[in-house]
């Protein structure tokens, strides 16, 4: 697939990478925030987002969920990427000179062990790739950067300890954007579907709610709640769920989700990655 595909960072960040290793013919394109990666696939200026959600060590990335229902964008893929965190130095430095480093909070969040280990303070920035790159006009031996292999090469810095991450299985899960929804047989391959949904404010909604994936036998693989409007009467959820829109036992527990929701918001329906059914190794 030829076109642009946006990503949040400075060049040489995971998603960058992200980019490069799955849609390696088109044009990676850097957006300063999420928010401007979603303006620019929605103006056209990009074809689609690759968007980092959650990572197998740290945790869901934050505001995420708040932009996905509306950006106005469709989810037509996920892409699990394993992400080896280097510590970058500058030319001529070794693991003895780094004092501190820094890094994107949840990169900071996967190494954290390591870096106790090493007697090495983290100091949390914006982006791995903009760490590297201030490490490198910094030119301080004493200083270095969590970030990517492909952050070292873009700014000259030096591997002194290669893939630092806690955890063997530390994996980043990115879900691919676009205009427009794509539209997939229910019994081509394995597929999610990802929504959100508002349930009504009363009692045991929630349960209600989610009975029907019970009783059709859907796996719900992650389901996430928000508040929205600065209201605690009533939660938004976000969920991901293994299964085709058009399948009977899909209609039925959307139906029963329906029923028990003041909204819904059909985020997509795509090709689950291979790696979602491989079991996760151990730190």
């Amino acid at each position: 697939m030829s076109g642009k595909i946006v990503y949040q960072g400075e060049p040489g960040a995971f998603s960058n990478l992200a980019c490069q290793t799955y849609y390696p013919d088109m044009e990676p394109l850097p957006a300063q925030s999420f928010a401007k990666a979603f303006v620019a696939v929605r103006s056209g200026d990009a074809d689609l987002a690759m968007i980092p959600v959650d990572n197998s060590v740290a945790g869901r990335v934050s505001d995420i969920y708040h932009l996905l229902p509306e950006g106005d964008l469709h989810i037509i893929g996920e892409q699990y990427l394993p992400v080896h965190h280097q510590l970058l130095g500058v030319p001529g430095a070794s693991v003895s000179d780094i004092k501190s480093v820094r890094s994107h909070p949840m990169a900071l969040g996967q190494v954290r062990r390591r870096l106790e280990q090493m007697d090495i303070r983290g100091f949390a920035d914006t982006d791995t790739a903009g760490a590297a790159r201030k490490v490198a006009e910094a030119k301080d031996k004493s200083l270095g950067a969590i970030a990517s292999s492909l952050a070292g090469e873009k700014y000259g810095l030096e591997i002194l300890a290669a893939n630092i991450e806690d955890a063997a299985h530390n994996t980043t899960r990115f879900l691919v954007l676009a205009r427009d929804p794509i539209h997939i047989d229910a019994d081509s391959a394995p597929t999610v579907t990802s929504l959100v949904f508002k349930v009504r404010s009363v009692p045991s909604a929630l349960y209600k709610a989610l009975g029907g994936f019970a009783t059709n036998g859907l796996n719900i693989t992650k389901l996430e709640s928000y508040m929205v409007d600065g209201s605690f009467q009533a939660a938004q959820f976000y969920m991901d769920v293994e299964g085709h829109p058009d399948t009977v036992a899909m209609r039925h527990a959307l139906d029963e989700l329906k029923y028990f929701s003041e909204k819904i918001v059909m985020l997509g329906t795509y090709p689950a990655d291979p790696l979602r059914s491989q079991p996760r190794q151990k730190a």
